[in-house]
Protein backbone atom coordinates (compact mmCIF):
# COMPACT_ATOMS: atom_id res chain seq x y z
CA UNK A 1 0.00 0.00 0.00
CA UNK A 2 3.01 2.27 0.39
CA UNK A 3 3.29 3.02 -3.34
CA UNK A 4 -0.41 2.91 -4.26
CA UNK A 5 -0.83 6.68 -4.42
CA UNK A 6 2.22 7.04 -6.68
CA UNK A 7 1.09 4.16 -8.85
CA UNK A 8 -2.26 5.85 -9.39
CA UNK A 9 -0.52 9.18 -10.04
CA UNK A 10 2.00 7.69 -12.50
CA UNK A 11 -0.09 8.12 -15.69
CA UNK A 12 -0.49 11.84 -15.03
CA UNK A 13 3.22 12.20 -14.25
CA UNK A 14 4.05 10.41 -17.51
CA UNK A 15 1.82 12.82 -19.43
CA UNK A 16 3.49 15.80 -17.77
CA UNK A 17 6.91 14.32 -18.50
CA UNK A 18 6.00 13.84 -22.15
CA UNK A 19 4.73 17.42 -22.38
CA UNK A 20 7.94 18.71 -20.79
CA UNK A 21 10.13 16.80 -23.23
CA UNK A 22 8.02 17.68 -26.30
CA UNK A 23 7.39 21.38 -25.85
CA UNK A 24 8.22 24.06 -26.79
CA UNK A 25 8.84 23.07 -30.37
CA UNK A 26 10.94 26.20 -30.94
CA UNK A 27 13.89 24.91 -28.88
CA UNK A 28 16.51 23.03 -30.93
CA UNK A 29 16.56 19.29 -30.37
CA UNK A 30 20.21 18.45 -29.88
CA UNK A 31 21.66 15.38 -28.17
CA UNK A 32 22.72 17.62 -25.28
CA UNK A 33 19.16 18.85 -24.83
CA UNK A 34 17.80 15.31 -24.92
CA UNK A 35 20.31 14.31 -22.24
CA UNK A 36 19.37 17.37 -20.17
CA UNK A 37 15.67 16.50 -20.50
CA UNK A 38 16.27 12.86 -19.58
CA UNK A 39 18.25 13.85 -16.48
CA UNK A 40 15.63 16.43 -15.49
CA UNK A 41 12.84 13.86 -15.82
CA UNK A 42 14.85 11.28 -13.88
CA UNK A 43 15.37 13.84 -11.13
CA UNK A 44 11.67 14.77 -11.18
CA UNK A 45 10.50 11.15 -10.95
CA UNK A 46 13.02 10.42 -8.19
CA UNK A 47 11.86 13.47 -6.24
CA UNK A 48 8.23 12.38 -6.66
CA UNK A 49 8.97 8.90 -5.33
CA UNK A 50 10.98 10.22 -2.40
CA UNK A 51 8.34 12.82 -1.50
CA UNK A 52 5.55 10.27 -1.84
CA UNK A 53 7.24 7.79 0.49
CA UNK A 54 8.04 10.56 2.97
CA UNK A 55 4.42 11.71 2.81
CA UNK A 56 3.18 8.18 3.44
CA UNK A 57 5.43 7.82 6.47
CA UNK A 58 4.45 11.25 7.83
CA UNK A 59 0.75 10.44 8.24
CA UNK A 60 -0.11 9.17 11.72
CA UNK A 61 -2.77 6.49 11.62
CA UNK A 62 -5.80 6.92 13.86
CA UNK A 63 -6.02 4.55 16.80
CA UNK A 64 -8.16 1.46 17.02
CA UNK A 65 -11.53 1.60 18.74
CA UNK A 66 -12.79 -0.93 21.30
CA UNK A 67 -13.92 -3.31 18.55
CA UNK A 68 -10.48 -3.31 16.92
CA UNK A 69 -11.55 -1.20 13.96
CA UNK A 70 -9.67 1.82 12.74
CA UNK A 71 -11.53 5.10 12.84
CA UNK A 72 -11.81 7.22 9.71
CA UNK A 73 -8.84 9.30 8.63
CA UNK A 74 -6.64 6.60 7.13
CA UNK A 75 -7.39 7.94 3.64
CA UNK A 76 -4.80 10.65 4.27
CA UNK A 77 -2.15 7.98 4.09
CA UNK A 78 -2.90 7.81 0.35
CA UNK A 79 -3.85 11.44 -0.31
CA UNK A 80 -0.77 13.08 1.21
CA UNK A 81 1.76 10.97 -0.76
CA UNK A 82 -0.03 11.81 -4.00
CA UNK A 83 0.02 15.51 -3.19
CA UNK A 84 3.66 15.44 -2.11
CA UNK A 85 4.74 13.39 -5.13
CA UNK A 86 2.92 15.65 -7.57
CA UNK A 87 4.30 18.75 -5.90
CA UNK A 88 7.87 17.47 -5.99
CA UNK A 89 7.57 16.43 -9.64
CA UNK A 90 6.08 19.75 -10.71
CA UNK A 91 8.55 21.66 -8.54
CA UNK A 92 11.55 20.10 -10.25
CA UNK A 93 10.11 20.79 -13.69
CA UNK A 94 9.32 24.39 -12.77
CA UNK A 95 12.93 24.87 -11.71
CA UNK A 96 14.49 23.33 -14.82
CA UNK A 97 12.18 24.93 -17.41
CA UNK A 98 13.80 28.41 -17.24
CA UNK A 99 17.26 26.83 -17.20
CA UNK A 100 16.47 24.78 -20.28
CA UNK A 101 15.02 27.81 -22.06
CA UNK A 102 18.12 29.85 -21.25
CA UNK A 103 20.53 27.15 -22.39
CA UNK A 104 18.82 26.34 -25.70
CA UNK A 105 17.12 29.54 -26.78
CA UNK A 106 17.64 30.55 -30.34
CA UNK A 107 20.30 33.14 -30.84
CA UNK A 108 19.66 35.63 -33.49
Amino acid sequence: MRYLALLLLAPWLLILGWAYASYPKSLPRTPARRLFDALALLLAFSAAIYAGVAGYDAVPLPGLDAAGRRASGAIWQQVLPALCGYGAFAGVLVLVLPLRARLWRRRG
